[in-house]
């Protein structure tokens, strides 16, 4: 019986995910590695830009290096096939952005930044976050937006890795708690196939190896299956749904690892208060006696102060932690329920839990953990906070 569930977990097809996609009778081709022109990949994306989606294949060897953002802006599936080339750019800008929320399709091909980011070489400090691959879905739309990467890797980028955005507040979304912003009617499909997300998002705080923000009605459906979330400077994965909807999440042959250190305890903890936490008698004191906001970090975002205070107005308690992140975060708010199955997958030495299921409002948390080891975590290796959490550890 446990056989057969786990097998239909992941019997789902590609095509049931993206639907029917209707390509161009021939390939778009990317006959050289120039940054533009006739044979680039610009021009194909360019061309996909003017048919309204298709079919780009990249036949020529070699990394492409680009100087500004690939931009798809066409509303038709679009499907982007390497031959195992990087693209790469030395500049803090996007890597490749489908700007009108088409169903998206990319394999056999690398992304990378120009990295070497840390909370001490920010990169967002003029505006610019670069991400790997970004999907803006339209406020219109309904139905299912997918993206499915198969044999992807993406590196050295500020922001975000992967970044499907459905919530009219960007990158400013949040970590789901209460479902800020607004997004469309539609749900979300991601699909994941040998793909690594390293080195990644350690330019600004709060920036994952994978996020999906999702508003509204609609579901988030994220599939994971012999992937790698490794050295993100948040959480390896986080799956934000805000209002109306459920998260199924089916994880398998996979790894979270080294996530969630770009709050660097070693240089943040240095501008910790001598007294990290304190409880008080009502009456006692006032908070202008306690520890004020922390300043003069190289990011003071990654110091948290929570303060408690009484009727009368005085401190109840106080208490200062550094922002660290977790392997995979799924935060699930309104009416709606989340459901994993984890099978066959490491969770080892993330900065802060290495699972952390959150469901606020109506609904469950229903977790299989099937052969699936979490080791080494700063803390709780799995982690569910709800009103109904039933996990299911095999």
């Amino acid at each position: 019986m446990k056989k057969r569930l786990i097998k239909s977990v992941f019997a789902l097809s590609l095509s049931s995910l993206v639907g029917t996609v209707a390509l161009a009778d021939a390939p778009i081709l990317v006959t050289n590695t120039n940054d533009s022109g006739a044979g680039s990949l610009r021009a194909a994306v360019e061309k996909a830009n003017a048919h309204n989606g298709g079919q780009i294949a990249a036949v020529a060897v070699g990394d492409i290096e680009i100087g500004d953002s690939l931009a798809y802006s066409g509303t038709g599936p679009l499907t982007i096939l390497g031959n195992g080339q990087t693209i790469i750019t030395k500049q803090n800008v996007a890597l490749f952005a489908a700007t009108q929320g088409a169903d998206l399709t990319i394999s056999n091909l690398s992304f990378e930044g120009p990295g070497g980011f840390d909370i001490e070489n920010r990169g967002d400090l003029d505006g610019d976050t670069g991400k790997g691959i970004f999907v803006d879905v339209r406020d219109d739309q309904t139905g299912v937006v997918s993206l499915i990467l198969d044999k992807v890797t993406v590196s050295g980028v500020t922001n975000h890795g992967v970044h499907v955005s459905d919530c009219s507040l960007a990158d400013d979304c949040g970590g789901g708690s209460g479902g800020a912003g607004e997004g469309s009617l539609a749900s979300i499909a991601v699909h994941l196939t040998d793909v690594t997300i390293e080195d990644a998002a350690y330019g600004k705080f709060d920036a994952d190896g994978l996020r999906v923000d999702e508003r509204s009605e609609g579901d988030i459906r994220f599939t994971a299956i012999r992937s790698t979330f490794a050295r993100v400077g948040a959480d390896g994965v986080e799956l934000d749904e805000g209002q109306s909807g459920d998260v199924i999440a089916r994880i398998a042959d996979s790894m979270f690892v080294d996530n969630g250190g770009y709050c660097d305890p070693a240089i943040v903890g240095a501008f910790m208060p001598e007294v990290v936490e304190a409880e008080f008698e009502e009456g006692s004191v006032q908070e202008a006696a306690i520890p004020g906001a922390v300043s003069g970090t190289p990011d003071n975002t990654c110091i948290e102060r929570a303060v408690d205070f009484y009727d009368d107005g005085s401190v109840e308690a106080y208490e200062f932690a550094i922002d660290l992140d977790d392997g995979i975060d799924i935060d699930e708010a309104g009416d709606g329920s989340l459901y994993s199955v984890m099978i066959n997958t490491l969770i080892a030495r993330n900065l802060d839990e290495g699972v952390d299921y959150d469901e606020e409002g109506n609904g469950d948390i229903v977790a299989h953990y099937v052969n699936s080891r979490a080791r080494n975590n700063t803390d709780d290796g799995f982690k569910g906070c709800g009103q109904r959490w039933r996990p299911d550890d095999r």
